[in-house]
């Protein structure tokens, strides 16, 4: 019996860790909306797009987490260590006002979008969403390299770049 739960155990504690790291997004993700700061819908493939043949750090955030305020100093300085990385951040605010204020009084420099459900909506759940702030890191190439990074990985985060670059 013992053996039998050992096993499962290995391969669930196997498999959450792939899940964890994916190399492209789905198709839902790709094709899902978000607003932009002037209130237009964009689709996230467009996002990916538009800094194609370039490393990508996205962060996943909103203006009321805790830790994503508490890491803004850890992104800003990993902005100013990797200046030639684009950064884009996505929010899970529930309001554009609550949203464009927090860009403001955090003063985050890189591309911004909403998403138009919160976490446990449609983009979210494509991305595997379970906490915030979430990193992602794309290459060059358009291959993700990092998938799931949260405010304690920044040491994680800080290596990818540095292999990637």
């Amino acid at each position: 019996m013992k053996k039998i739960i050992v096993l499962v155990l290995a391969f669930a504690a196997f498999s959450c860790t792939n899940a964890q790291q994916k190399t492209a997004f789905a198709p839902t993700a790709l094709s899902e909306t978000l607003l932009t700061i002037d209130g237009n819908q964009v689709a996230f493939q467009d996002v990916i797009k538009k800094h194609q043949g370039k490393t990508l750090v996205i962060e996943v955030w909103a203006s009321w987490c805790g830790d994503c305020v508490k890491a803004m100093p850890k992104i800003k300085a990993l902005q100013a260590n990797n200046p030639n990385v684009d950064y884009v951040f996505i929010s899970m605010d529930k309001t554009a006002d609550k949203w464009k204020m927090g860009i403001e009084k955090h003063e985050l420099k890189g591309d911004h979008y909403m998403a138009n459900d919160q976490m446990k909506g449609v983009f979210g759940t494509a991305i595997d969403l379970d906490w915030i702030p979430r990193y992602i890191i794309i290459d060059k190439t358009g291959k993700i390299v990092l998938y799931r990074a949260i405010e304690t990985d920044f040491d994680k985060i800080n290596q990818t770049l540095k292999n990637v670059q």
